[in-house]
C-alpha cells in the first residue's frame, strides 16, 4: 500500500497515467515500468514536469484527453479512497518510484504496447516497421517478430576509370525498428534497435 505522505500534483497525474495506460490485471510492476517509460521520455524531450510533458506533446499519452475511466478516477478520488484502492495505491507507489528513479521495471524502454498489437497486428505501426522480441517472455500475446532486412542507400558521385558516374552505395542495413525490453502485466516495451539507429542516426525517445 502506499505510505501516507499526502499526494503532489505531480504525482497523482503520473499515477493517473500508470493506471489509466495500463490493463485491468492491476500489476503493479506493469504500472511501475509504464511510469519509469513517462518519466525518461519526460526528461529526454526537455520536460521540467509529467504536467508540462502531457499538456504540451499529447501524442504520447492519450488519457488525458481520450476519456479513459481509469485515469479519471484517480485524478478524482480522495486520499482516502486512493489509500483504501489496491491498485489506485499501486499506482502511486509506480509514480513515486519513478519520480524518484527507483527500480525500472521496463528495462529502459521507451515506448509501450496494449493488446491493440494483437488484435490489430497486420495494420500495427511498430509492427510494420518491424519488431523483434529480444525474450519470448516478452511475447504474452503470443504474435510473430516482423523481422526483415532493409538496406538504405545514397546516391553519390564517383569518378570511375576517368569518368565520372552517378554510383548506389550501401549506408547500413537492419532487420528491425523496435526490440522488446520487458513484458509485464499487460503490456509490452520496446527501444529503438541499435542497427536502425546507427543507420538513421534517429534520437532514441523518438
Amino acid at each position: 500500500m502506499m505510505d501516507s505522505t499526502k499526494l503532489t500534483s505531480e504525482e497523482r497525474l503520473l499515477a493517473a497515467i500508470a493506471y489509466g495506460e495500463s490493463s485491468t490485471l492491476d500489476q503493479y510492476e506493469e504500472m511501475a515500468a509504464l511510469a519509469s517509460v513517462m518519466v525518461r521520455q519526460m526528461k529526454a524531450r526537455g520536460y521540467s514536469s509529467i504536467d508540462a510533458f502531457t499538456s504540451k506533446d499529447k501524442n504520447f499519452s492519450f488519457v488525458r484527453t481520450d476519456g479513459n475511466a481509469r485515469y479519471a478516477k484517480l485524478m478524482k478520488a480522495a486520499e482516502k479512497d486512493v489509500e483504501r484502492s489496491a491498485p489506485m495505491s499501486d499506482a502511486v507507489r509506480a509514480a513515486r518510484n519513478a519520480l524518484s528513479g527507483g527500480v525500472d521495471h521496463s528495462k529502459g524502454a521507451y515506448f509501450w504496447d496494449g493488446a491493440d498489437i494483437r488484435s490489430n497486428y497486420k495494420h500495427h505501426a511498430k509492427v510494420r516497421s518491424g519488431i523483434h522480441f529480444t525474450d519470448p517472455a516478452h511475447n504474452i500475446y503470443g504474435i510473430s517478430g516482423s523481422e526483415r532486412t532493409k538496406i538504405l542507400y545514397r546516391t553519390v558521385r564517383k569518378k570511375v576509370n576517368g569518368q565520372v558516374k552517378t554510383v548506389r552505395e550501401e549506408v547500413g542495413r537492419y532487420s528491425w525498428v523496435y526490440e522488446s525490453t520487458a513484458a509485464a502485466g499487460g503490456t509490452i516495451f520496446w527501444r529503438y534497435g541499435q542497427d536502425w539507429m546507427t543507420v538513421t542516426r534517429a534520437k532514441e525517445y523518438k
